[in-house]
């Protein structure tokens, strides 16, 4: 009987220093489980809306996403024709204008050339109406391909939707 006893009492201070060990133990993980998710300011940062109503065909706007400009074009019928063309044209990093852009009328590019990182220089300039890199003269057409220069791909296309008719919605809101 003294045995019996003696094993209950081994068991029960086994299984409560076990508990609390496990209880410890998450307690501690829980503050660094918990810094893996994005802070109020990374939240923040997520989207950016941009009201699209006062742009006129052949202007453009630059707005800022997670640091980072963006440029917001409402084309005119021209520079959709003209980007349109570029789709059989032999291009470095090919890609059809209508894979670009969600509504014909609208580019919305990261205005950050794929060379050095360089903002390129809007709307006009370069040998194809489109855009211009300043530090190594890489020329994009209408829809932010790379037509020449030492970029190796087009001016990349962020992820964006339309709240409503004239309200664009700039990248993906984190849960």
């Amino acid at each position: 009987m003294a045995i019996e006893v003696e094993e209950n009492r081994r068991d029960f201070l086994i299984l409560a220093t076990s508990a609390f060990g496990v209880a410890g133990v998450a307690a501690a993980a829980w503050p660094f489980i918990r810094s893996w998710s994005p802070s109020a300011d990374v939240l923040a940062q997520a989207t950016s809306e941009v009201d699209i109503s006062p742009l006129q065909p052949g202007q453009m706007i630059t707005v800022p996403w997670q640091g980072k400009p963006v440029f917001v074009l409402r084309r005119t019928p021209e520079m959709i024709a003209s980007a349109q063309k570029g789709d059989s044209e032999s291009l470095p990093d090919p890609a059809k204008d209508a894979d670009r852009v969600k509504r014909p009328e609208l580019l919305v590019l990261l205005a950050v050339c794929t060379h050095l990182g360089c903002v390129p220089q809007p709307i006009g300039t370069g040998d194809y109406g489109g855009f211009l890199c300043p530090c190594h003269g890489s020329h994009y057409d209408t829809s932010g391909r790379i037509r020449k220069g030492p970029a190796p791909k087009n001016l990349e296309v962020p992820h964006y939707d339309f709240k409503d008719a004239n309200t664009l919605v700039i990248g993906k809101a984190l849960a």
